[in-house]
C-alpha cells in the first residue's frame, strides 16, 4: 500500500432520534471511529471530520478516498455499531492499489450504504 487512505467523517449528520441539545450521530459516529482506530496502531488510515458531506437523507455518512484510488461515498451508518465495519471495509480498500474491493468482499454495510464512487483524479504530467 503506498498511499495513506482518508476516511472523512460527517459530523453533522443528524439521525431523527438525537435531541436537540446533543451530540448529533455523526459526531457519535466520529468518536467512535477514532476510539476504534487507536486501538489498531499502524493502521494506514487518517480519520478527518467534515462539516457535511450533503447525503442528510441517508446518516451517518462517510468517504473513503485515496491519492490514485476511486472514492467511495457511504451513508446509512450506525454509530453505535459501525466503526469496527467502517474500519475493517476500509482496510480492504487500502490494501488495493484502485481502491476497488470485489463487491462480495465488501462488508454489507458498503454494499447496502454506496451513495457514490468517484473516480480517481487525473495526474497532472
Amino acid at each position: 500500500m503506498s498511499d495513506p487512505v482518508t476516511l472523512y467523517v460527517c459530523t453533522t449528520c443528524r439521525d431523527a432520534a438525537d435531541p436537540a441539545d446533543g451530540p448529533r450521530a455523526g459526531a457519535r459516529l466520529h468518536d467512535a471511529l477514532a476510539e476504534a482506530l487507536a486501538a489498531r496502531p499502524g493502521a494506514p488510515v487518517r480519520i478527518e471530520p467534515v462539516e457535511c458531506l450533503s447525503v442528510c437523507k441517508r446518516p451517518c455518512t462517510v468517504a473513503v478516498a485515496s491519492p490514485g484510488r476511486w472514492t467511495y461515498i457511504y451513508g446509512d451508518l450506525d454509530p453505535a455499531i459501525s466503526a469496527d465495519i467502517i474500519l475493517d471495509g476500509v482496510g480492504l480498500y487500502a490494501g488495493t492499489p484502485d481502491g476497488i474491493v470485489p463487491w462480495r468482499e465488501r462488508p454489507q454495510e458498503f454494499r447496502k450504504g454506496v451513495v457514490a464512487r468517484i473516480p480517481p483524479a487525473p495526474v497532472e504530467p
